[in-house]
């Protein structure tokens, strides 16, 4: 089933961030959330001699992440979700049934999330919520708005614009919503999916303006813009580390997506997903150990089959936060 009211036009910009699932018809509820991986301490296998000291411990994840749930199994009725980074304390935060709900990420300091909804044909608006569900409409009359994401210092907001006539751009707007504007986009290309750099001086996004879609940087007065990447299949959503020294972003055919870590010069790019999960929508953790993302490890081929996991910046303890039958994707980690 597709998505009326003109919204063929707003899943090609959905689509830009994950494969979307097929379309059967809607469930009448949303199915209850099934049980999830609990990461246990691992046993050390021998004592340690007094002689010698003592191993670190492993610092226990933190912070939340927020996504898109498909809870009812259609696009046009996605909703926004958010869990512990352990895999704990699981809740949708959005409670309209009827409405698309995606593009969700957390505010810098964790307490309210900012995402895009539909609001009437060809027209996504940008909301912010509460953790507690008080949700407020920052825009209005300005067309298709997606990806929204706020400055470290919490006083802008950068997001993706796109009308019938000028296609995708980078904006830039208040906190509040007010004095919306481009900082790149038509006539020179392209632009979506932005992501701040850690001193809110710089935009990260993704653009075809030179053919294939490839990452660029720009600094916020729109000056200044650098390309970043040169790898095969690349989609746009991405993240810059919290120390500001490396990029996470996906790249790859359908199904064949991998997670990959650059420097910040674009140098060095290399996979770190383990191989064979269609791995996309990497998010960094708050302290730039760990990176949040969308694959089908235990559900491969199943179009439903996607859900949130975690790994190391090396790969390595890769865990699954979330276990439904339904389409978990588009993860945002913050505190």
């Amino acid at each position: 089933m597709k998505p009326r009211l003109g919204l063929g036009l707003v899943l090609l910009a959905a689509a830009l961030a994950c494969n979307f699932p097929v379309e059967p018809a809607p469930v009448s509820s949303p199915p209850t959330p099934t049980s999830r991986d609990v990461v246990t301490p691992v046993e050390t296998a021998a004592p340690v001699p007094a002689s010698e000291p003592s191993p670190s411990p492993v610092p226990p994840v933190s912070g939340k992440i927020v996504f898109t749930c498909q809870i009812f199994k259609v696009q046009a009725a996605n909703q926004i979700c958010i869990l512990n980074a352990d895999g704990s304390g699981f809740r949708r935060l959005t409670s309209d049934d009827s409405r698309q709900h995606f593009y969700p990420s957390l505010a810098p300091d964790g307490q309210s999330v900012l995402y895009a909804s539909f609001t009437e044909p060809n027209v996504y608006d940008i909301y912010e919520m509460t953790l507690d569900g008080q949700a407020v409409r920052l825009t209005r009359d300005l067309g298709l708005l997606v990806a929204p994401e706020v400055s470290p210092d919490g006083r802008l907001v950068a997001f993706t614009r796109w009308t019938p006539q000028t296609t995708y751009g980078i904006w830039v707007m208040n906190r509040d919503g007010s004095e919306p504007h481009q900082v790149f986009g038509p006539p020179d290309g392209t632009g979506w999916d932005p992501t701040w750099s850690p001193d809110g001086k710089q935009i990260l996004f993704a653009s075809d303006m030179a053919g294939s879609v490839q990452l660029y940087i720009i600094d916020l007065d729109g000056k200044n813009l650098r390309r970043l990447t040169d790898l095969p299949g690349l989609r746009g959503r991405s993240d810059w580390s919290p120390d500001g020294r490396s990029i996470v972003t996906y790249a790859g055919q359908p199904w064949h997506r991998e997670v990959y870590l650059l420097g910040v010069d674009g140098s060095d790019a290399r996979q770190i997903s383990p191989p064979g999960g269609n791995s996309q929508g990497p998010s960094f953790s708050p302290d730039g150990q760990w990176v949040a993302f969308t694959a089908y490890f235990d559900h491969y081929g199943d179009d439903h089959g996607c859900e949130i996991y975690i790994m190391r910046l090396d790969g390595s303890d890769l865990r699954r936060l979330t276990d439904n039958d339904y389409c978990d994707y588009q993860p945002r980690w913050g505190p």
